[in-house]
């Protein structure tokens, strides 16, 4: 065992979108000995009077996936394309190194489950009674290489459930019920959006955007534009979008307008003149501690970020249709390009230059924590497992003293969780011995387990949409995602995807199939084909799942992986709420699909691994890859994990961010969110940092 006592000022546990924004961040500001003061370097006047913060990341994916010098970038992200060329499934994980000694949970792995028996096929043991259906990859910037890049934001009413519709749920095992409001509202987040558009770069139309709420869309945007103009919208949609134009569809006898908008994309297009320079994140001084601000005094013209190996690469988004699983060209977001920012720093001479005080350890795999016995409020240690290769599993046990640092898991909504319950301490309570797990006094760790279920409705539309092209979704029908009928079963969002039936029935391969199975050959087998995946159109209801404190994330000695670290354990199912809303959501469908002429061509069956009966008619259901729930913040640390920092209520020099910090998950993509308040959460770090460096 390898003791290492270097100390750093913080630990940061992934380099997904969430530790590499904490990184980027904390490593833009220094700490000034004269004013003791954490300020932006930018603003830093005296060298001699600056101490720089000393930053380690760890990665359990591979070194190359973090080396992010061009030639590196290039090779390895080309070796990702080349990989996912030859993969028959093209599914989210596909591009991604298969690492035995750090597995990640894919979804061809997913089994029907048949209690009691689990499901062990893949990373995750899963014992339901249904299959949660959602992947994550784990890699140099995490899950943002193969996500969508849809950016909405929250809405006012998904931080207020309890408060707006008398949605309570029930505490852990008990009937007493709870409230879920977050402990935050969308006015505090608001600026913190903003942050995260700029740093994502967000490309969207704010005058486009409609949603069903009382709000003006004054109150809901502000005097604000995106940094860059809306990617242009798809012939498929611009059908649908006339199709639908002023018509409404009825639930539970209630007309509902249907509200067509261009999504919001992390993604890159013309940048909007009507935003102005380029921006700085930095932390102002106040009385409370600080507070982060975007900063307009840049003279520099905003600019679309390409690739991370050749920033004229991926400058504009190349309608390349793969974003899920890989952008070939990085216009995509992910967070490699926050984590870059964050490795390499201007100079005097405003030339990039390696930053020396940040270090990043790959295929290094954080597996529990210690807590300091002598002071048992405090996390003292971080124990990893440093593996040899993606095909074996000899590994070097390694503990980082972490007594004068900040620790921040930063990983996903399965990996935090796994580590916290990993990390036992006994403390003396009435003079017993009692065992606890880290940052886990309010018994939330692991619990209240979120995804989207995505109901697909597929169909024939009349005349030639040509799916296949552009982006995967650029556009969404909003008129779901609030309302009224919130108190009696899901909001959803309705994403158009530009990939025709690839989802759901696998096209256009098994049109192929079945036309040859039917004999066509040559001219008529082409005419065939053009005719059928010309006509395939897709809609798509990501359907809102309650917090539910027995969906969650456990762990289990029987279950470990080839580092005899364990496996998360999964016990998910669907309650009366979300199958409801999908028997709506399918209502919806119906009634558009009817309007448009559409033939459809839905089917569900018995086969399907994830799929139920309600009121008797059988419904099936996929992941969104939304991962969330699993150590919430909250007001107070009898029903939380964290506070609204992402601070951890039981450990002072420990934060938990993520998506697992989501109370609720609302009807957006979550990674602006928990961009957001993840980067709301430097301001209590840079307070601590404050305090830690002035001793």
């Amino acid at each position: 065992m390898n003791q290492t006592d270097n100390k750093k000022d913080v630990i940061i546990v992934g380099t997904g979108i969430a530790g590499s924004l904490i990184a980027k961040l904390l490593t833009d500001h220094v700490f000034d000995t004269e004013k003791g003061k954490m300020i932006h370097r930018l603003d830093a006047k005296k060298p001699e009077n600056i101490r720089e913060l000393s930053v380690l990341m760890f990665e359990a994916g591979l070194q190359a996936g973090i080396k992010l010098d061009s030639v590196s970038s290039m090779t390895n992200y080309t070796e990702y394309i080349r990989t996912f060329y030859t993969e028959a499934a093209k599914v989210p994980n596909s591009p991604y190194p298969k690492l035995k000694p750090a597995p990640s949970p894919n979804i061809l792995d997913m089994e029907k489950i048949v209690p009691p028996f689990p499901d062990k096929k893949g990373y995750l043991v899963q014992f339901g009674p249904m299959p949660f259906a959602s992947d994550a990859i784990r890699v140099g910037g995490g899950t943002t290489l193969h996500w969508l890049g849809t950016t909405p934001r929250m809405l006012p009413n998904d931080f207020r459930l309890t408060k707006k519709y008398g949605i309570e749920i029930n505490k852990p095992d008990s009937t007493e019920k709870a409230p879920i409001d977050w402990p935050i509202d969308y006015e505090t987040l608001k600026p913190y959006y903003e942050m995260a558009e700029f740093e994502i770069g967000v490309s969207g139309d704010v005058s486009k955007q409609e949603y069903p709420i009382s709000e003006s869309r004054e109150q809901y945007y502000g005097d604000y534009v995106f940094p860059m103009e809306e990617i242009p919208q798809s012939y498929m949609d611009h059908k649908i979008m006339n199709g639908l134009a002023g018509t409404s569809v009825t639930l539970n006898s209630e007309e509902i307008p249907l509200l067509m908008v261009p999504s919001p994309q992390g993604r890159n297009s013309i940048p909007n003149p009507k935003y102005g320079k380029t921006k700085i994140i930095k932390a102002e001084t106040q009385s409370s501690g600080y507070k982060l601000v975007l900063d307009r005094s840049e003279k520099v013209e905003y600019k679309a970020l390409g690739s991370v190996w050749n920033p004229y690469m991926g400058e504009r988004c190349e309608g390349n249709a793969s974003c899920v699983p890989i952008c070939p060209v990085q216009a995509k977001y992910n967070a490699l390009k926050t984590l870059k920012k964050a490795l390499y720093k201007m100079n005097e001479k405003e030339n990039l230059k390696r930053h020396p005080y940040l270090e990043i350890k790959a295929q290094s795999v954080v597996y529990r924590l210690s807590v300091d016995p002598a002071d048992q409020d405090k996390i003292s240690k971080v124990h990893v497992r440093r593996y040899v290769s993606k095909d074996k599993t000899d590994f070097v046990e390694e503990v980082i003293n972490t007594s004068d640092s900040i620790v921040i898991l930063a990983a996903n909504a399965f990996e935090n969780p796994k580590i916290l319950l990993n990390s036992k301490y006994t403390v003396i309570e009435k003079g017993q011995k009692v065992e606890k797990t880290a940052a886990n006094r309010s018994d939330q760790v692991g619990r209240n387990l979120m995804d989207h279920m995505v109901m697909l409705t597929w169909g024939l539309f009349p005349e030639p949409v040509y799916p296949y092209r552009g982006p995967g979704s650029t556009t969404n029908i909003s008129s779901f995602r609030d309302g009224n009928f919130r108190s009696d079963f899901s909001a959803w969002i309705s994403p158009l995807d530009n990939w025709g039936w690839s989802w759901p029935a696998f096209s256009p391969g098994s049109d192929l199939s079945a036309f040859l199975k039917d004999g066509l050959f040559g001219a008529e087998l082409k005419e065939a084909l053009a005719t059928r995946l010309s006509r395939q159109v897709l809609f798509h209801f990501e359907i809102e799942q309650l917090p539910n404190p027995n969906n969650r994330v456990t762990i289990n000695d029987q279950y470990m992986d080839p580092l005899g670290i364990p496996r998360p354990v999964i016990h998910y199912e669907l309650t009366e709420y979300e199958k409801k809303a999908m028997q709506q959501a399918k209502l919806a469908s119906d009634q558009m699909f009817k309007k448009l002429g559409i033939e459809d061509c839905t089917e569900y069956t018995e086969k399907d691994k994830n799929t139920f009966l309600y009121d008797k008619v059988r419904y099936s259901y996929n992941g969104a890859g939304h991962i969330v729930g699993t150590h919430r913040m909250g007001s107070n640390p009898d029903d939380s994990v964290t506070n609204s920092y992402c601070k951890a209520w039981d450990h002072p020099n420990l934060y938990v961010v993520g998506a697992g910090n989501m109370t609720t998950l609302g009807t957006s993509n979550p990674t602006l969110t928990l961009s957001a308040f993840t980067i709301r959460s430097v301001e209590s770090i840079l307070a601590d940092l404050e305090i830690q460096l002035k001793k």
